[in-house]
């Protein structure tokens, strides 16, 4: 919660920005409605939960608990700065709640635990996974969603393969180099 209220929200060209504003006006209105949606359904917001500013697409951070089943954030990809916390005694309870969604896009596990990591990286149905932080994806490295959560991979070396033709040549050096 204070990690969320602590984010620097403004110019993306500012290099003390820490987070940017939100790709346009639709994209602020869906994120408004889906906080909204859970605090009329009885979710607590811990953080942010409102626009920044007057002008721009600018969302606070935000962090929701005792969000409800039939809450539109949890089956929806919200695409804005809006963490819904969900915590789980049991592992397997969490894991058929998470891979029940019809998307796969992103999903963190927090835990110190290495089996644990270990396990829940293997069983999460998501083509991303950050373990024990937010951040999950770099310039070099593949993205690509799961289930409805994209077509095909973007980024990263593996984007160049559809316009490869692979050849492996086994050169032996005789005596006659001719």
């Amino acid at each position: 919660m204070e990690q969320a209220q602590a984010l620097r929200v403004g110019d993306g060209t500012d290099p003390a920005t820490e987070m940017g504003p939100l790709a346009n006006a639709r994209r602020l209105e869906a994120i408004s409605g889906l906080v909204e949606d859970a605090r009329a359904r009885g979710a607590s917001v811990l953080a942010g939960g409102e626009g920044v500013g007057n002008r721009g697409f600018f969302y606070a951070p935000t962090v929701l608990a005792g969000v409800p089943d039939g809450a539109e954030i949890l089956h929806e990809e919200p695409f804005g700065p809006v963490a819904p916390i969900l915590p789980f005694t049991d592992e397997a309870a969490m894991l058929e709640k998470a891979n029940g969604l019809e998307f796969g896009l992103a999903s963190y596990v927090f835990t110190n635990n290495v089996r644990r990591q270990q396990r829940l990286t293997n069983a999460l149905e998501y083509g991303v996974v950050g373990v024990n932080g937010a951040l999950t994806h770099h310039p070099e490295a593949a993205l690509g969603g799961w289930k409805e959560s994209g077509i095909d991979t973007e980024g990263g070396i593996e984007i160049l393969e559809p316009y490869q033709r692979v050849k492996h040549v086994n050169l032996r050096w005789g005596s006659n180099p001719a």
